[in-house]
């Protein structure tokens, strides 16, 4: 018989871990949209989570998938069903702050503005702080880092390259 609840199921999906951003948990970075119960005839419990990528198209949302189902099977939920919800579309609004502290200490510089804002414009670029030393005399070298989400970036105080979390 499994007594699982809401709570203990995000408990659950608090261990599970971005697959490309391993310091991130799913939940910190929000794209946990929702978690169904259902109990069976046979007092079996089925798990909806509902999940948003981060960008249309993100390779990581099958192994995040399949992690939320192993999460839940090593606990004794069998029945899991992963639905993507594409609208409303991921923000970086919707990461947590101490995500965007985990990602500031293992070296990647977080998102620093509201997404939903009015934006830059037309030439103009956020100023970054290097997540090393501070500064914030850094230059892109990048639009485009190792995955979709991330840009790159050097410091010129410390000469260190880094990776920024781009908003949107």
């Amino acid at each position: 018989m499994n007594t699982a609840n809401v709570n203990k199921v995000y408990e659950w999906l608090a261990d599970v871990t971005d697959p490309e951003v391993p310091v991130l948990t799913i939940l910190d970075l929000g794209i946990v949209r929702n978690v169904q119960l259902q109990q069976t005839d046979d007092n079996e419990t089925i798990a909806t989570i509902t999940i948003t990528p981060t960008y249309s198209g993100c390779p990581a949302m099958d192994v995040i998938g399949m992690n939320i189902r192993m999460a839940l099977l090593s606990r004794g939920i069998k029945k899991v069903n992963i639905e993507m919800q594409l609208s409303p579309a991921w923000t970086t609004d919707w990461m947590s702050e101490s995500g965007k502290a985990k990602l500031k200490e293992y070296g990647i510089a977080p998102p620093i503005r509201k997404a939903s804002g009015a934006g830059l414009g037309l030439f103009e670029n956020d100023t970054i702080a290097c997540p090393r030393c501070g500064s914030e005399d850094t230059q892109l070298v990048s639009q485009f880092g190792p995955t979709s989400c991330k840009a790159l970036y050097k410091c010129n105080s410390c000469h260190e390259p880094f990776e920024h979390f781009k908003c949107h």
